[in-house]
């Protein structure tokens, strides 16, 4: 057949994040691997390092139509086999407009098809539960999208309990930190008063002028980094990560970093809470209690602190931890993704299938 020409329709920004794109980055590289020709539809604004994320690897991106009719306009401009929807706000019926269209749709959905009706649902939380028509849903972290830096960083073997005097801490928030987690938790880091090297991705200004006015205690050194594409070397360099419960988990996962995850928005509560419960990452709590002021806040904060202080003095509590999350993800999560697509495109079947 002729080169199969796959869209990605998602966007990224200070306030938005970075994680749409990232996981749809991850499954563009997969089908530029296998030869198709991929376009971004979206906006990525004032975001450098997405930007370059794009133009590294030949990705155009063209501005994202938010309308049913919108899509199947830019999907028919560009003669698209198939579009991968990778958003919360985009009206839900552009998923059905795209089939009825013949345009092999997948929607990438977070517990909630949102009422789309798409030809494929990928829902890469752990232990996913999300309705879907029957044949249709890609559910755990089996499938899980992960990009190539990531993949080829991954370890043999998950880590070996290894005591360390001054571990190695590093922390991040996703690509922006847009609800500013990292001053709050290199709080809780320092306050646990272990001797420690920590590093933390800053994604905005206003998150590195705030960790400026932080003071390490005797042993702990600070080092704010701004966002990098050598985040795996440093995930697997760390003796510990502290980070969001949301994409990112499924790389400390694929790496085997032992990780302690903090649940900064609701959407991330759930799979959060699995992650948790099966022991593939400690559970710090949720942002908003944290930050927040009087009794219950200075509660939260010290009882995270002393998770984080369980971690730091105890290898064997990080190597459990380690064992469990790399033995979850195996990093072929999207070429299970792309093998889906791929047969809907390849079938020839393009007529719209509305009661599989």
């Amino acid at each position: 057949m002729n080169t199969p020409r796959i869209g990605l329709r998602c966007d990224a920004g200070p306030r938005r994040g970075v994680g749409h794109l990232v996981r749809c980055l991850a499954l563009g590289e997969e089908f530029l691997a296998r030869g198709a020709r991929v376009e971004l539809f979206g906006t990525v604004e004032r975001v450098g390092w997405a930007q370059a994320q794009l133009a590294t690897r030949g990705i155009p991106a063209h501005p994202g139509p938010d309308s049913p009719a919108g899509l199947v306009e830019a999907a028919h401009r560009h003669g698209l086999d198939a579009m991968v929807l990778d958003s919360y706000e985009l009206d839900p019926a552009g998923a059905g407009a795209l089939r009825a269209a013949g345009v092999v749709t997948l929607a990438i959905v977070d517990g909630d098809t949102r009422g789309q009706d798409a030809d494929l649902y990928l829902d890469q939380n752990f232990g996913a539960r999300t309705a879907a028509p029957v044949g249709r849903l890609l559910a755990g972290s089996r499938y899980a999208l992960l990009r190539d830096s990531v993949v080829t960083t991954r370890p043999a073997a998950p880590r070996e309990p290894t005591p360390v005097g001054r571990p190695r801490v590093l922390a991040f928030f996703g690509g922006t930190d847009a609800l500013g987690a990292a001053p709050v938790l290199t709080r809780v880091l320092l306050a646990t008063g272990h001797p420690m090297e920590l590093t933390v991705v800053v994604g905005r200004p206003e998150v590195e002028a705030e960790l400026a006015a932080v003071t390490p205690r005797r042993g702990q050194s600070l080092r704010p980094v701004p966002p990098t594409d050598e985040l795996p070397a440093l995930i697997g360099a760390a003796d510990l990560v502290v980070s969001a419960a949301g994409t990112s988990t499924w790389e400390l996962c694929c790496l085997g970093a032992p990780s302690a995850l903090v649940c900064v928005v609701d959407n991330q509560r759930e799979s959060y809470h699995r992650v948790v419960e099966h022991g593939l990452a400690a559970g710090l709590g949720e942002l908003p209690e944290l930050a927040g002021a009087g009794v219950a806040g200075r509660a939260a904060r010290a009882a995270a602190a002393r998770t984080l202080t369980g971690l730091l003095t105890s290898p064997r509590r990080r190597a459990a931890l380690s064992a469990r999350a790399w033995a979850t993800v195996d990093g072929r999560g999207r070429a299970r993704v792309a093998d889906a697509v791929l047969d809907l495109v390849q079938g020839g079947d393009r007529t719209p299938v509305l009661n599989r």
